[in-house]
């Protein structure tokens, strides 16, 4: 355990991990099975547990802690329920970290509050059909009206699409081309000319709701804007903090699938012994143990040196690769170890598996980090057009 970890952060974390294994991990298959969106009650409750507003503003009712704080409680709610986890995880290190950060105080009156009791969410809305990890190629269309702003487009891939109460939409202003047209909306999601696609049937992440949300002719007061045009780097710094929080994630379905392995290898007998005395599995679970403790190490550090501000982009970077490809790897050999029943819903690691790979995906891949990791470390951006 490191350093980070003081007795007030390990009494939390107890907490957490408390709730997790009565109220949620009873609950996770179903959940899963049928595809449930996590309830508006149990938000509630992990709003009144203080969850919800960890790392935000003590002035809208937050704690003000350092993101690591966040992130203990986001790792021990994973480990049993990814859905339950992703609360903390958005308003903590996702939209409205980012709006605590970069919008207005007329914004942050209105929405933060709401956040921290768990009454409203916020989702995050930059993907669009053509326009995934060159988010720079988005079409959205946003154009100043007097004192109103427009909105027309699509995005695509938004969890919490259909579900969410605001969207920190990203938009193109004016037809500026490239990153210097980008700039960020507020758009409640009762706004007139906001509509929603179909619930996506995914291999993962299910519970976590994610849906197109359609723009036509949307009007917002020019209040909602978060940021104009020309601000792209500063919008998009604010993503390193939700890539911590999605490596915390993929950290927690990692050390579920090795806590679950270590015992299920010491119980299960072959040949006469627990498979745990078989030097092939114990070469296995060592694999297991280093991959998950080196993404610990990566995720610690980089949200240990963040406090409460923003992260160093190229620790959270590394971070996110290392603790997504673990994850797949980890939950993988935890299917080998446990034979067959790894293969069947009732142990929870085909779960583990399928989450993982969706965690890897979300919030930039790992192979647009590892350009990220070299642009950092160089100090110089790479075109991927030419």
């Amino acid at each position: 355990m490191l350093e980070v970890l003081d007795d007030e952060r390990l009494a939390v974390r107890e907490a957490a991990a408390k709730l997790a294994a009565e109220v949620y991990a009873p609950r996770a298959l179903e959940w899963d099975q049928n595809r449930t969106t996590f309830p508006e009650g149990e938000r509630r409750r992990l709003g009144d547990m203080g969850f919800l507003g960890i790392s935000l503003p003590t002035e809208y009712g937050g704690s003000g802690a350092p993101v690591i704080d966040a992130l203990v409680v986001i790792e021990e709610l994973a480990k049993e329920c990814r859905p339950a986890a992703f609360q903390v995880f958005e308003a903590n290190t996702g939209p409205a970290r980012a709006l605590a950060m970069l919008g207005t105080e007329e914004q942050r009156a209105e929405v933060l509050p709401k956040v921290v009791t768990g009454e409203a969410t916020v989702a995050v809305a930059i993907s669009e059909p053509d326009a995934g990890s060159a988010a720079t190629d988005m079409t959205t269309d946003c154009r100043v009206e007097g004192d109103e702003l427009v909105i027309s487009g699509a995005k695509r891939w938004i969890s919490g699409g259909g579900h969410a109460d605001y969207y920190y939409t990203y938009c193109r202003f004016d037809g500026i081309p490239g990153a210097k047209g980008v700039g960020a909306v507020l758009v409640p999601a009762t706004t007139p000319g906001v509509s929603f696609g179909a619930q996506e049937k995914l291999m993962g992440f299910r519970g976590i709701p994610s849906a197109d949300v359609y723009f036509d002719d949307v009007r917002v007061p020019a209040t909602n804007l978060i940021r104009g045009p020309g601000h792209f780097r500063e919008l998009f710094t604010g993503f390193s903090i939700e890539r911590l929080g999605n490596a915390t994630m993929s950290l927690a379905i990692g050390q579920a699938a090795l806590d679950r392995s270590l015992a299920y290898t010491q119980e299960r007998q072959q040949f006469g012994r627990p498979i745990v005395e078989f030097q092939t599995v114990q070469v296995a679970l060592a694999d297991m143990v280093l991959q998950v403790e080196a993404a610990r190490a990566l995720v610690y550090r980089a949200a240990g040196d963040a406090g409460t501000g923003l992260p160093d982009p190229l620790k959270v970077s590394l971070a996110k690769v290392t603790a997504n490809e673990m994850a797949k790897r980890v939950t993988d050999l935890a299917i080998q170890l446990h034979g067959g029943n790894g293969y069947t819903e009732e142990y929870g690691i085909e779960r583990l598996h399928r989450d993982a790979h969706g965690w890897a995906i979300a919030g930039g891949t790992p192979t647009m980090q590892r350009t990220r990791i070299v642009s950092e470390l160089l100090g110089r951006t790479f075109s991927q057009r030419r």
